[in-house]
């Protein structure tokens, strides 16, 4: 037998580039409002509730002059803030790696950079719902303590009660009962509502909860989103939040684009970029709840 054999072994390639297990679509952009748009900044504007008083005498007149006037109750307003940012990412090929290769490696690229900027775009969206707000000066709100539930090194613990204090906090706020809302929480979340006999149980949940997808999508009135991305005050702790479309605003300046273009500055090597010019805000606290729940 040869002893060289080997050297002629074949080896075999793919044709087709596996991307490997990544977020590659926005979770959270259809639970926003979005506002398309060209500017440095955009302004929510926003307007106090107030109360109906009883009119306790009718209005008479001398002469020409009314003794009791209209009331003037002076309805505050409000605004809030978002300014835009700009978010890329790019890589370069050569032509002589393409023409070594079976793959096609700028298309590839095109696809993971599409997956990255929509896992940006959810970041931007986690930041704006669990951080500062700003007003319309541009000055920093930090997030109000009434809407949050558990805080970093005193976290809860993900269950049945915390689910119904949340719904609790939207009721006292007298958010509309038919408003649509979103609940957004982590694997660990997700794996422990599967434990929760309230949330699975025919006895307790008519509607059935579990999808091929293996985590509860619709539950005690909210659309579960899973999430990676949320963020950690503390180790072993997560921020998780429910909101209504209404609490937080997106400017999108441009969203996601891509370009593959030959570069004659770098011997028409191709370029391969993204980008994306946007930013979000908390428009209105009282529809969004933070909790900090524990994940020991």
């Amino acid at each position: 037998m040869g002893a060289t054999i080997e050297d002629v072994f074949i080896q075999t390639y793919e044709r087709n580039v596996r991307h490997l297990a990544q977020q590659s679509v926005t979770r959270l952009d259809p639970y926003v409002m979005v506002k398309r748009t060209q500017s440095e900044a955009h302004n929510w504007e926003l307007m106090e509730h107030n109360d109906a008083s009883l009119k306790s005498t009718r209005s008479s007149w001398t002469g020409n002059n009314r003794s009791k006037i209209t009331p003037d109750d002076d309805t505050q307003w409000k605004r809030r803030k978002s300014m835009p940012d700009v978010y890329n990412i790019g890589d370069v090929t050569e032509h002589s790696d393409i023409a070594q290769m079976l793959v096609d490696p700028n298309s590839n690229y095109a696809r993971a950079h599409a997956a990255a900027m929509r896992r940006a775009k959810d970041d931007v969206i986690i930041e704006a719902a669990v951080g500062v707000s700003k007003d319309g000066d541009g000055a920093n709100i930090a997030f109000p303590t009434a809407q949050a539930i558990g805080a970093t090194g005193s976290a809860v613990a993900m269950s049945f009660d915390l689910v119904t204090e949340v719904s609790e906090k939207f009721m006292e706020n007298d958010i509309d009962p038919d408003e649509g809302k979103v609940f957004v929480i982590g694997p660990k979340q997700a794996r422990k509502l599967l434990q929760l006999t309230e949330a699975t149980s025919g006895d307790y949940n008519a509607v059935r909860p579990l999808t091929s997808k293996g985590y509860i999508e619709s539950w005690m009135g909210y659309t579960w989103v899973v999430s990676t991305r949320l963020q950690s005050p503390a180790a072993d702790e997560r921020y998780i939040f429910a909101m209504t479309r209404k609490a937080i605003g997106m400017q999108i300046n441009k969203d996601i684009w891509v370009r593959v273009a030959e570069d004659p500055g770098i011997s028409f090597a191709y370029r391969i970029y993204s980008e994306m010019h946007l930013g979000a805000i908390r428009v209105e606290d009282k529809h969004l709840v933070r909790c900090a729940v524990t994940e020991a």
